[in-house]
């Protein structure tokens, strides 16, 4: 069984970094997608202990910005080549996963927008060579994608709707990924259930992050979840996404992660 986990981690602290490592220590995905990283220490600590594991570890540079790290405890080829395109390379990352057939992963961490002219057209922008990006795989690696991370934006159905807060360009992020063949793994597994993966200080939910698959690996899907425990236990202010595909797949000689004290508090 192939399965994949992605989690935001808000470019976590040093301290902060301790409790997740062994959270993510614990959880039995193969692959995590990390998204929300940064240069700090937090982020070093987490992905240094991870490869001194065993792990294999793909972090393109951030150049400043926040980004996306693969930590994956599989044999997998990184596939640069997939992202050089994007107009922030450093937010996402992709790879292909030795399954038979090969599977593509590729983790975004699409930028936010608080509505001010510059970071609406940086987040158009990126979504634009996102999209392209997928229309440009060969049509075998497209339906044998896995596409997950923060996308920072709701579907037009969602519940809340939120009339009037999202763009027309927002919402057309998924008809573009249903056109390239893609599809909602939680909306595929469990079509009329809404899941919130963060919260605003009000406690109004919205479903940020997302995982789709291509249309050869649909039909492979066993299960998926949204873990709410980052949120509870304040190892992130995400909810991590889950998916599990009936793909045997061959695991790397992972040694155990160093044992970490439990913290008197995180805040």
């Amino acid at each position: 069984m192939l399965s994949i986990l992605t989690l935001n981690i808000q470019a976590t602290s040093r301290r902060r970094a301790e409790p997740l490592l062994r959270w993510l220590a614990d959880r039995p995905e193969q692959i995590l997608l990390l998204t929300e990283t940064s240069a700090g220490d937090g982020t070093t600590y987490l992905l240094d202990q991870f490869r001194r594991a065993g792990c294999q570890i793909q972090h393109p540079p951030l150049s400043g910005d926040r980004g996306t790290a693969m930590i994956s405890r599989v044999p997998v080829t990184a596939r640069p080549d997939i992202t050089d395109r994007l107009s922030i390379p450093g937010r996402a990352v992709a790879a292909t996963v030795h399954t038979d057939p090969p599977v593509t992963v590729l983790g975004v961490y699409v930028p936010s927008s608080d509505r001010a002219p510059a970071k609406v057209e940086r987040k158009r922008t990126f979504l634009a060579s996102l999209v392209d990006t997928l229309h440009r795989l060969p049509a075998e690696q497209r339906a044998h994608l896995v596409l997950g991370g923060d996308y920072n934006v709701i579907t037009r159905d969602h519940q809340p709707p939120y009339p009037g807060v999202w763009l027309p360009f927002e919402y057309a992020l998924f008809d573009a990924l249903a056109a390239a063949g893609l599809t909602d793994a939680h909306h595929h597994l469990t079509p009329h259930v809404q899941q919130h993966s963060w919260f605003g200080r009000a406690g109004n939910g919205y479903r940020f992050d997302y995982l789709h698959v291509g249309a050869a690996l649909r039909d492979l899907l066993r299960s998926g979840s949204y873990l709410q425990e980052p949120r509870e236990q304040h190892l992130s202010d995400h909810a991590a996404v889950t998916l599990d595909l009936d793909l045997p797949v061959d695991t790397l000689d992972i040694r155990p992660l160093p044992a970490v004290a439990e913290p008197a508090t995180l805040f």
